[in-house]
């Protein structure tokens, strides 16, 4: 699955999100969901998220459980 939906992104789903410095190699990072930052309810690029780390940057894949 793809993370242009937050309809399929919740608190405590495991992710890989592409972070900001990472947007030009691709490399992704993965990471359990803390807060979700995108408002709207999809968004071509990812939904943004604030992973339990810290670390914020744009969903590219929801990892199966």
């Amino acid at each position: 699955m793809n993370g242009q939906n937050r309809a399929d992104i919740s608190a405590g789903v495991a992710v890989k999100i592409v972070l900001k410095q990472d947007q030009r190699s691709g490399k992704l990072t993965s990471g359990i969901v803390k807060d979700i930052l995108t408002k709207s309810s999809s968004h071509p690029h990812g939904i943004k998220v604030r992973l339990q780390d810290g670390q914020v940057g744009r969903v590219k894949e929801i990892e199966k459980a």
